[in-house]
């Protein structure tokens, strides 16, 4: 008697689930919308000099002076160390001897073979002892060459004693101190004693590893923006220098180094700083764009279609309409009496392609020979006139408003594609064919298809609507066919963790 209210009352629940309104739409209507695009790589590395140079003497011995210290600026050509030269002194005094005596002989046996020319022309000497007077004097001239050689020599190893500064850098590194005997790298089979390390800090780079997943953004010539941790509010500006050819693997990831030289005039930058590093890959400002999550392959649109409710020959008829009609749109813009030239479209002065693929219009009566000088004087260190600062800062300009909106920059389809995303038309899902630009993690710019009027419809992932077809048809078995529905409804019911779609008998 206690069973029967309870069977009915389930009984009745499952009859009320049947004629509830059906659930949301699994999907949320978004409109396109114009936004900035931005495309970075980020990575981390430490800050080394661009260039290094190991200061080793030519000459040996103990080491009588150092004249710098580990920090010290100096310029080509001054004295760091000077090296114990008493050995080389009495080299340089002993080949001036030499050659006093060289000369001396050479001198004499001038005398002789002219003696000796007149006593053969006179046949007075044998033709056997004037050949052994020219020999003689051929041997002091060549006696006088190799002293003279030597002594040259003698002055060089003198010299050497003094070591000088190879470039104008800064001492990094001093490896010895006063009163240290080193070897030559000259005379000693392990390469000398390294004395300093010097480093010119004008310039320095930034060694990093980017996962090979980015590398493929990355090219030399691309502004790079890095942060260290002594001037966490004060960014430097940098470019790519190079991509390392060989990769590294750490940690099962495989990476390859790439080198960012930076400015560093003021000296800010010090070698071994940690530094962040963000390599500016692309922007696009003020572009069409849609969510990633709207997009959809060839392999997905099927399980997108079945969510929505359309056939995929609906979907193939679209598509193909779709297509059909943009290319009478463009045919019909081709033949019209008022349509422009590619020629007179374009905007008027000359252009420049940048790094991330897209086009700017330079300023008027700049040409793209002298921005490019302009780029390198900079890459080398040299100073900017003012005219040619303020033709940069145009340029700089330039390649902000580089973006969409009529700009004169072009889509970058390096990293985009063609996909398919469903638009709501007439209330009614429609699928349409489109091509995408530049990409970030969250939206895509709209190269083509799609128009600020339309909206698309973000769907959810293909595992999660596999698992919503799944319930929906678990559902459909426990609620249709023979027996008691309620008691079926109501096993339902307890292995429900709750939180999805309505079912029947969840209220009272």
């Amino acid at each position: 008697m206690k069973k029967t209210p309870l069977v009915l009352a389930l009984v009745l629940a499952a009859a009320c689930s049947k004629q509830e309104a059906p659930p949301p739409p699994a999907y949320q209507a978004l409109a396109v919308e114009r936004r900035d695009i931005i495309v970075s790589a980020r990575a981390n590395g430490s800050i080394q000099p661009d260039t290094t140079v190991e200061v080793k003497s030519k000459a040996s011995g103990e080491i009588l002076e150092m004249q710098v210290e580990t920090g010290s600026l100096v310029r080509r050509g001054d004295l760091l160390i000077k090296v114990d030269p008493r050995t080389a002194r009495n080299s340089f005094a002993q080949a001036e001897a030499d050659l006093e005596v060289a000369k001396a002989q050479l001198t004499n046996s001038t005398s002789q073979k002219r003696r000796s020319d007149e006593l053969f022309e006179s046949k007075a000497l044998t033709e056997t002892e004037h050949e052994a007077a020219i020999l003689d004097y051929a041997n002091a001239k060549a006696a006088v060459v190799r002293a003279e050689v030597a002594l040259e020599n003698a002055r060089i190893r003198l010299e050497d004693t003094d070591v000088r500064s190879p470039i104008t850098g800064t001492v990094i590194e001093k490896s010895v101190e006063r009163g240290q005997v080193i070897s030559s790298p000259t005379s000693d089979v392990g390469g000398g004693t390294v004395l300093l390390r010097m480093a010119d800090l004008n310039l320095v780079q930034v060694k990093t590893l980017v996962d090979e997943t980015d590398i493929g953004k990355i090219q030399p010539g691309l502004r790079a923006t890095v942060r260290v941790d002594a001037y966490p509010n004060r960014p430097f500006e940098g470019t790519v220098l190079k991509i390392e050819p060989l990769a590294t693997t750490q940690q099962n990831v495989t990476m390859f180094p790439v080198l960012i030289r930076i400015q560093n005039r003021e000296g800010l930058l010090k070698p071994g700083m940690n530094a962040e590093v963000e390599i500016h890959v692309g922007r696009r400002d003020g572009v069409l764009a849609v969510p990633n999550a709207a997009l959809r392959t060839q392999r997905d649109v099927a399980s997108a279609a079945e969510v929505l409710g359309v056939s995929m020959q609906d979907v193939t008829q679209q598509l193909a309409q779709g297509d059909a009609q943009r290319q009478d749109t463009s045919s019909s813009a081709a033949r019209a009496p008022g349509a422009r030239s590619d020629s007179a479209a374009k905007p008027a002065g000359n252009t420049m392609s940048l790094p991330n693929g897209s086009t700017i219009t330079l300023p008027a009566g700049v040409t793209e020979a002298q921005v490019r000088a302009a780029f390198r004087k900079r890459m080398n260190g040299e100073q900017l006139t003012a005219a040619e600062q303020a033709m940069m800062q145009e340029v700089r300009k330039a390649m902000g408003r580089a973006g969409g909106g009529g700009r004169t920059s072009q889509p970058d389809t390096r990293f985009g594609g063609s996909y398919i995303v469903f638009v709501q038309r007439g209330g009614q899902p429609v699928a349409v064919n489109i091509k995408t630009g530049l990409t970030d993690l969250d939206y895509a710019e709209v190269v083509s298809g799609l128009s600020e009027q339309d909206s698309v419809l973000v769907l959810p992932s293909a595992s999660l609507v596999s698992s919503q077809k799944e319930f929906t048809d678990r559902m459909n078995r426990m609620t249709g066919g023979g027996g008691i529905p309620g008691m079926r409804q109501q096993g339902t019911q307890s292995g429900q963790t709750g939180g999805t779609a309505p079912a029947g008998g969840a209220r009272p």
